[in-house]
């Protein structure tokens, strides 16, 4: 007898007190806990609930919903402001089209380039309009011959409109900067750096075109123009004259 009271069983040949036992117990699984085991639950019905919903879109079932990410663009720009109204009468005779090439270097005397410097290559491309203004033909400016048929018409002379630069067809070919030019752009940057190149530019560009004969072009075109219309009109014989400027 063992001593917690047990009777001792004779052990059989060839076997073991351990054989004996039986099979141990197993051991106690360890599973996750409550609070583990809710959050899986929570996870997977939320999931769920994804899927059914893109699925749910995807038929058509419900409306499209909007990424509540997606990039969005403010525009708060003022409205246009209008300053005036003028009554136009003008007739344009002629229209040049010209472009120019603008080598402008800025620098400094005594100072090495690579450390102040700014040169600008730059190709512009604009037009210009010659035109008459009706608005100012003179009282008696027309005149007819007693027999009604001819008739004589004086008219101002034609005028240059402003240089019109179209920045879709310019372009800067290369510019050349300084490292202290670099570092003022860095610091604070010149948003009209290119205003100069611009303005000089149209300047050329209206040298060209009073050079170029365009207001000559628009003193014929328009001398055509009437000649046309007045003897639609039954008079055999036009004449048109300009003033000077």
């Amino acid at each position: 007898m063992s001593p917690d009271g047990e009777v001792d069983r004779p052990v059989p040949q060839g076997y073991s007190e351990r054989d004996l036992r039986g099979p141990a117990e197993p051991a106690p699984s360890r599973g996750p806990s409550g609070a583990a085991r809710g959050l899986l639950m929570v996870l997977g019905v939320a999931a769920l609930a994804v899927v059914v919903l893109l699925g749910a879109q995807a038929t058509g079932v419900f409306p499209d919903f909007r990424n509540p990410f997606t990039k969005e663009q403010t525009n708060r720009s003022q409205p246009p402001l209008l300053k005036s109204i003028q009554d136009l009468s003008r007739y344009v005779a002629a229209e040049g089209n010209f472009q120019v090439v603008v080598d402008l270097q800025n620098d400094r005397k005594n100072v090495p380039e690579f450390l102040l410097n700014q040169r600008t290559l730059f190709v512009g491309a604009g037009s210009v309009q010659a035109y008459v203004d009706f608005g100012k033909i003179a009282e008696g400016a027309l005149t007819v011959s007693p027999d009604g048929k001819s008739v004589e018409v004086k008219l101002p002379a034609p005028q240059l409109d402003q240089t019109n630069l179209d920045l879709e067809k310019s372009y800067v070919v290369s510019e050349q900067r300084g490292l202290l030019n670099r570092v003022n752009d860095l610091v604070k940057g010149d948003p009209n750096r290119q205003q100069q190149v611009y303005r000089m530019a149209e300047e050329r560009i209206t040298t060209a075109a009073r050079d170029s004969g365009l207001q000559a072009r628009a003193e014929e075109n328009t001398r055509k123009m009437l000649e046309g219309l007045l003897r639609s009109l039954g008079y055999e014989k036009v004449t048109v004259t300009y003033t000077a400027p």
